[in-house]
């Protein structure tokens, strides 16, 4: 019986990377004092790499203008990354990113029938505050029986941290619980953790390879919704679903 349904958050709950995260960074490059500028390929080139400071670093690794010393770029990074999450805070504050479709539906639904609600992402606890609230308003951690964010699991997807610890904060084996992810190392995280997972395809990875997800759709309304009946029912079978198409 299915008594948990733990969330992946960028990518997931909202399409936050291209039009939160990526504008937030070249926000921050400009306040700092950088000429660098992330465009829609590049941020997806970039993506392959799981967090955010670690995706500056491995930006460094390009540039000729980035500090020479490992300490250097770290602090650098750090530098670049907290004032990104102000830009982004301040971005999804003024409304700019609904959540995907479908999810605050089935969140809904899951609360009416018992299902308890968690959060397993590799991002930061104030991301994650600022677009919960946004999204679900200042309440919004009433709704979740477990959050498990970044300063809680250092180690970043596909690593099974964050969703080992979820399970552990819920009380639930991975038997009773499914996750919903977006992205290849995501669902590498949850399958690792032992858990089913489904995919909602977000637009970084509309052509991404899921192997060995229990469902694959562009969002969990299309091409029908997806209800907490659908999930209970699928008993670890694969259920054949349309992917979106394309990338930007």
């Amino acid at each position: 019986m299915l008594r948990a349904l733990i969330w992946d958050v960028d990518g997931t709950v909202a399409e936050t990377e291209a039009d939160g995260h990526r504008i937030a960074f070249n926000q921050a490059f400009e306040a700092c004092g950088l000429d660098w500028h992330w465009d829609l390929p590049t941020y997806g080139q970039l993506l392959e790499v799981t967090g955010g400071r670690e995706r500056l670093l491995a930006y460094m690794d390009r540039r000729d203008d980035a500090p020479a010393s490992p300490a250097g770029r770290a602090a650098l990074a750090r530098a670049v990354h907290l004032r990104k999450n102000a830009f982004y805070a301040d971005l999804v504050a003024r409304g700019g990113i609904p959540a995907r479709p479908g999810v605050r539906r089935l969140m809904d639904e899951c609360q009416r029938q018992g299902v308890r609600l968690a959060i397993a992402t590799t991002t930061s606890t104030s991301n994650v505050e600022a677009l919960f609230s946004s999204l679900f308003g200042p309440t919004w951690r009433d709704r979740f029986a477990a959050i498990v964010c970044a300063e809680d699991a250092p180690r970043k997807k596909p690593d099974p941290q964050a969703y080992l610890l979820a399970l552990r904060r819920l009380g639930v084996t991975p038997q009773q619980a499914f996750a919903i992810e977006d992205s290849p190392n995501g669902l590498r995280a949850a399958r690792a953790a032992g858990l089913r997972c489904g995919i909602t395809c977000s637009r970084y990875f509309a052509d991404a390879g899921f192997e060995g997800a229990a469902w694959l759709r562009p969002d969990l309304e299309t091409p029908r919704p997806m209800t907490l009946q659908t999930l209970q029912a699928l008993d670890g079978a694969a259920e054949s679903e349309t992917r979106p198409r394309g990338r930007p």
